[in-house]
């Protein structure tokens, strides 16, 4: 690139950002008699500072076995590719499943690796108590099972998490392999208004 074209193109990016700072600077009006108007600019910042972080630990207590497992197999055989659960496990303050419970974790999880152990994790954690009471997250991801911390995204949130978004570290507690219960320690990150 020649120094003048490169000159032209700094030139002609400079007025593209200018004319576009001044665009979303200007009031808009909508048609109605009340001159409603909004500065985007002014929204856009002020957006940005009432974004809070939110950071939650629970534990995740997935019971297959039992006469009262909150985790059933809907669909495949075994645990192979494919086999899929669908989920209402309990999340607790502790690891110990007896411990006080703080909501629900519902979705499924399914097999989706061929050559390893990774599940795809479809997962709404419902909260029921305190300030959380009524408010969901909702996890879609990958969870490679056996390393030891996994990272999953957060992709959405209602209640006191709306606009939620962020990251989920899972980490196995303890883990029964006669009968597949597990407990599965999450610290969870989640930007939020």
């Amino acid at each position: 690139m020649t120094s003048i074209s490169y000159t032209l193109f700094i030139i002609f990016k400079t007025l593209t950002l200018t004319l576009t700072l001044i665009l979303f600077s200007i009031p808009i009006t909508s048609s109605n008699e009340d001159n409603f108007s909004e500065n985007l600019l002014e929204t856009i910042i002020s957006t940005r500072l009432m974004e809070k972080t939110t950071n939650l630990h629970f534990y995740f207590q997935d019971v297959v076995s039992g006469k009262n497992p909150t985790s059933v197999q809907i669909i495949g055989q075994g645990l192979g590719f494919g086999a899929t659960f669908m989920i209402d496990n309990a999340l607790t303050e502790k690891p110990a499943r007896d411990s006080r419970i703080l909501g629900r974790a519902q979705g499924m999880y399914s097999s989706a690796a061929q050559r390893d152990t990774g599940l795809l994790m479809m997962v709404v954690f419902e909260f029921t108590q305190g300030k959380y009471n009524g408010s969901t997250i909702s996890m879609l991801g990958r969870n490679h099972v056996f390393d030891d911390v996994r990272e999953m995204p957060i992709v959405g949130g209602s209640g006191l998490f709306r606009f939620g978004r962020g990251y989920a570290l899972a980490h196995t507690v303890w883990f029964d392999p006669k009968t597949g219960d597990a407990s599965v320690e999450y610290n969870v990150s989640i930007k939020h208004f």
